[in-house]
């Protein structure tokens, strides 16, 4: 249950994690954003404690911000710690790539420096990888670009887990500190353009004073910045571009002043940037760049005007994410697919058959097509009636847009098509692992998963449910045409793997079922898995009585 149950666990976390990043782009000052900071490391990754140390204009690191104690927020904010100390830390305990651990066997060297640092005394761990209270772990933050330039030190303790973190919350931890110091960069950046905003509008001369400060603030900006114009036929065109977006989007500032951010963005990201286009919003979108190819960028907005009463210009930051995009997509693949085949894994099968049944009414189930209007899902009534599909009634009703899943009549063939639920158990698998080891066998899951996936169409599913039970979702079969499917998957699993130089053989039984509006996902897999059973128990007889 526990093996079962991580998956859910991981997309819980994701989710909590892709929120803590979300809220970093919220923070209005520098304060609110180091605030965040700590904030999201105690709601999003799961521990109880979270303290953020930024670097002074001397070096030295002060405590900027504290979550999850309010007496030890009181006791060590705001104190300082010498550069030479931290550096110590950094370079001692061991290195989990771009985090920083020092066990409590090692950090009792440190108890006595001046290091502001809250913790208590604590029993030996019972297991090797249980958190002792003593035990540190940092993440070091650095200025947009990379390199060593130091912007700060995370630092956390007490995880909610009790354990110190796996792979997977030390790269969550990781990419969450790179995150955090682009924010709080970028708060810098604000505020530092805020206030130059703010000298512009209070008089002319202050105005004349602050256009050199504005300009190298939007030239040499490490982020892309952009102006564009803001109203008229011409809104949105782009008229001023700094080199930052000029070499992300790998195009000169006279080319991009041909254009606005609609023609570059994205076709499937047109209404979020449409959405975006006003004073203080703020969007996550791809954009186009010279070879072809897009970057997911953030989109913040601000309003700026050339003078008290003249024309105002939209001015836009746009961020890469593209990292951070590609971390996000790489941590729910791995919450949602099987580590050892890469298919689909059980959550993530039940959450493909639950997204295409509904809780259908009876008296709708029992709806025939015609006379109705079948143009939901996009199909016409004789689409509908050809495909055995109930579609519901007017636009307006309980399910409109929606096609309902109707298991075929295998007692009378109609000709009506379903959406097909395929139970695979393994026949021998157990044997190959006892006598030959767990490498074989997972050799062989991983053989068995690619015979699979290359039998079926592009659109179908092939899901490990666990262990060497195997799942597909074919749509738009009738009974004949499952059983043929059933027959070509066992064809191409029976034949002999070879695993470091020899042959195994495993067989395989299937169950079809079918996945019905008004059924849950867990009645459709149980329907399926009888269905095999029956079928097991049936050959098993045959080959009895031919023994």
């Amino acid at each position: 249950m526990e093996a079962e149950s991580e998956p859910y666990v991981r997309l819980a976390t994701l989710r909590q994690l892709h929120q803590a990043v979300a809220d970093l782009n919220t923070a209005r000052s520098l304060a609110d954003t180091l605030q965040t900071v700590a904030d999201g490391i105690v709601t999003g990754l799961g521990y109880e404690l979270a303290c953020v140390n930024l670097v002074r204009p001397d070096g030295d690191l002060v405590v900027a911000a504290f979550a999850g104690n309010s007496a030890a927020e009181a006791l060590i904010t705001g104190r300082v710690g010498s550069r030479a100390s931290w550096e110590r830390r950094l370079t001692m305990g061991q290195a989990w790539d771009g985090l920083r651990f020092i066990p409590h066997t090692d950090g009792w060297v440190l108890l006595d420096d001046d290091v502001p640092q809250w913790h208590t005394d604590g029993p030996d761990p019972r297991f090797e990888d249980e958190w002792h209270p003593e035990d540190r772990l940092y993440a070091p933050m650095y200025a947009s670009g990379g390199g060593a330039d130091l912007l700060g030190v995370i630092s956390v303790d007490r995880p909610r887990n009790g354990r110190r973190p796996g792979a997977w919350g030390r790269e969550a931890l990781q990419m969450y500190a790179s995150q955090a110091a682009i924010a709080i960069s970028n708060a810098r950046l604000r505020a530092n353009m805020q206030r130059a905003l703010v000298r512009l509008e209070r008089e002319q001369q202050a105005l004349r004073a602050s256009e050199e400060s504005f300009r190298q603030a939007f030239e040499y900006a490490p982020s892309g910045m952009a102006i564009a114009e803001m109203g008229g036929d011409q809104h949105g065109r782009l008229l001023r571009t700094n080199d930052a977006l000029c070499r992300l989007l790998g195009r000169p500032a006279s080319v991009l002043r041909r254009y606005s951010f609609a023609d570059l963005v994205h076709p499937e990201d047109i209404g979020t940037l449409l959405r975006t286009s006003a004073e203080g919003g703020r969007a996550e979108l791809r954009l186009g760049r010279r070879d072809g190819t897009y970057l997911w960028v953030s989109l913040r907005n601000s309003v700026v005007a050339d003078t008290a009463d003249g024309p105002r210009f939209l001015l836009t930051h746009v961020e890469d994410i593209e990292e951070r995009k590609r971390h996000e997509l790489h941590l729910a693949h791995r919450a949602s697919h099987d580590a050892l085949t890469g298919l689909p894994n059980s959550a993530e099968l039940r959450s493909r058959l639950g997204a295409r049944l509904c809780e259908r009414p009876n008296e709708a189930a029992a709806t025939p097509v015609e006379g109705l209007d079948a143009a939901y899902g996009g199909l016409d009534e004789a689409d509908a009636r050809t495909h055995g599909y109930a579609v519901d009634p007017a636009p307006g009703g309980p399910y409109d847009h929606h096609v309902h899943a109707v298991a075929p009549d295998t007692e009378h063939d109609d000709g009506a098509k379903g959406l097909a639920v395929l139970f695979c158990d393994l026949d021998g698998f157990k044997s190959i692992n006892d006598r030959f080891g767990h490498h074989t066998g997972d050799a062989v899951l991983i053989e068995v998963a690619r015979r699979l996936t290359t039998c079926v169409r592009d659109g179908d599913t092939v899901a490990r449910l666990g262990g060497d039970e195997f799942v597909v979702l074919a749509d738009g079969l009738g009974d004949a045409d499952a059983a043929d499917l059933a027959v070509r998957l066992r064809n191409a699993i029976i034949p002999p793997i070879r695993v470091d130089g020899r042959a195994v053989r495993v067989g395989a039984s299937f169950g079809i079922g079918w996945a019905a509006c008004g059924m849950t996902a867990e009645e459709v897999l149980a329907s399926a898995d009888q269905r095999m059973y029956v079928e097991k128990r049936s050959r098993s007889k045959v080959h009895r009585r031919a023994g």
